[in-house]
């Protein structure tokens, strides 16, 4: 079995040339067979969660998965990063020179996959709908710095925006800004169940039982107009207990295709046994784990027991004994590869040092050992969580300033108990939205965050708005930085580590290593099988 490590600018010429090599692997239609992937996210209706695919609650990268297969937006990713590109929009940009107002034109002939036509009138309804609902768990802040939009024509959008940001073509190419059937769609509530009208490369077809998802069949959209290019016909999604269950069937062909998520002593044995029918593809990410505080809290509310949490905490005995290094440590809640990136929780703590943590707590007259009870959730974020928090458990303990206890919840309790801040400490992961340093701070820190954080700094609030003006991002550095240290000097967030990004495929598949992109996103249409498979 041949392991790849891909860094996918570098590879698009090789690649386009090997794919071209397979005869027909390129061409849809040309194998009848849907691609089976295989996964662990579960799906499940709640009072919290009534329409987990609505674009106006969906903000996990389970859901968003589903939402970039069968929604368009008007601008996209391309396929190896970089600037967004037009998708339901044939051409987008600032009319402006403060970067405050963007105007979008829509591809001629766009249709619904119901066969309903998709005008600007779709796009104001779409993005005024989420504005509408904000519901706390979706990505409405990703929309917020929008003050109107207006359609001045069947296909002519113009977004006004509150404050200068440079950042809104790619939020325009989250699921945020999924458009919706207007018609199919209510204005001011949520959807119930998993039913999705919108205008993407794949129309949705799901079972479910007991308001839990079983099946779910991506099948071409026939009326599909837009910059993505299908290599197959139809691709089914199976859901799996845990990763050795989804890796059972993928040794005996059951599915031809497994990611998120992986196990990482999973993907060494996977690497080590090697397999001439399995491939193992590694890909860079920027997916980040990481620690948050409530604030308010009468323990984790003061800055300094989070400051002692800081200094004690071992992220290179994390990524080694617990992710057997298929993690990076990670020392600023912005992960390396992205710019403006500085390790300012290193600059701050250095090494783990139990005596300079005990300093901490003393100048501040904390007693120890502090009671603290770290909460995770056992089912969203990979096996593996279990076992990272009870080396948590044992680093804080072993330093005898702490008496921690865990605890694990289950996605569907875990996750509206976060944003109500009924957990003093608790386990995330982050899936940017996209590549910039604005999607690692403004989401965290700013007034509507996705954490429900009561956290708040003058300072990064007002850095938030300056870096946006800047059209050239790397002029947006210094705020950014500045913005880094202090989070490291407040912690209200403990970042741990930065994930590398892993898919094992049976060797007929083509297109793997396309399948995710930096922002984990998963892109079936780039599957395809190869020729005479």
């Amino acid at each position: 079995m041949n392991r790849k490590t891909m860094a996918l600018p570098a590879i698009a010429a090789l690649l386009a040339s090997a794919l071209a090599g397979c005869g027909g692997s390129d061409e849809p239609g040309g194998d009848s067979r849907a691609i089976v992937v295989g996964t662990t996210d579960s799906f499940e209706l709640t009072g919290e969660s009534p329409a987990p695919f609505d674009p106006a609650l969906a903000y996990e990268a389970g859901s968003w998965n589903v939402l970039r297969n069968t929604f368009q937006t008007l601008m996209a990713l391309p396929r190896s990063g970089g600037e967004p590109v037009p998708e339901a929009a044939y051409r987008c940009g600032f009319s402006d020179t403060q970067n405050e107002s963007y105007r979008c034109k829509l591809r001629s002939g766009l249709k619904f996959a119901n066969g309903h036509a998709l005008t600007a009138a779709d796009v104001k309804f779409s993005i005024e709908r989420t504005l509408k609902i904000k519901n706390p768990n979706g990505p409405v802040s990703l929309l917020a710095n929008i003050d109107a939009v207006e359609t001045p024509g069947d296909r002519d959008v113009v977004f006004h925006l509150k404050s200068p940001d440079a950042t809104f073509p790619h939020k325009l190419a989250t699921p945020a800004a999924a458009i919706v059937d207007s018609q199919a769609y209510d204005g001011g509530r949520l959807r119930n169940g998993y039913d999705v009208d919108g205008s993407g490369p794949y129309i949705l077809e799901t079972k479910a039982k007991g308001g839990r998802l079983v099946s779910a069949t991506f099948t071409r959209n026939p009326h599909y107009k837009g910059e993505l290019e299908p290599k197959n016909d139809k691709v089914e999604m199976r859901f799996f207990p845990d990763a050795d269950a989804m890796e059972k069937s993928l040794k005996g062909g059951g599915i031809d295709l497994m990611t998120r998520t992986m196990a990482p002593d999973q993907i060494a044995r996977i690497e080590r046994e090697g397999s001439e029918d399995i491939e193992l593809v590694e890909m860079p990410g920027q997916e980040i784990r990481y620690l948050a505080f409530d604030t308010k809290d009468g323990t984790a509310g003061r800055k300094a027991v989070r400051q002692a949490i800081a200094q004690v905490v071992d992220r290179q005995a994390l990524v080694r004994d617990v992710y057997e290094r298929t993690a990076e440590p990670l020392y600023s809640i912005v992960p390396t590869s992205v710019g403006s990136h500085l390790n300012s929780f290193f600059n701050k703590y250095g090494e783990p040092d139990a005596a300079k943590a005990r300093k901490i707590l003393d100048a501040a007259g904390v007693g120890t050992p502090v009671p603290l009870t770290l909460t995770y959730t056992t089912d969203h974020y990979g096996s593996a969580t279990a076992k990272e928090f009870a080396a948590l458990k044992k680093q804080l303990n072993d330093s005898g300033l702490f008496r921690v206890t865990v605890k694990g919840e289950p996605w569907k309790t875990f996750r509206p108990a976060q944003s109500h801040q009924e957990y003093p400490v608790y386990g995330m992961g982050w899936f940017p939205d996209f590549p910039d340093a604005d999607n690692f701070i403004a989401p965290f820190f700013g007034e509507d965050n996705f954490l429900g954080s009561p956290y708040r700094n003058s300072t990064v609030a007002k850095l938030i708005p300056q870096t946006r003006r800047q059209a050239q991002r790397t002029a947006a550095a210094e705020g950014f930085q500045r913005a880094q240290d202090i989070v490291a000097e407040d912690v209200p967030v403990l970042p741990l580590w930065q994930g590398k990004q892993y898919v094992a495929a049976r060797d007929d598949v083509t297109g793997v290593e396309w399948a995710l992109n930096s922002s984990s996103v998963l892109q079936l249409w780039e599957l395809g099988r190869a020729a005479g498979s």
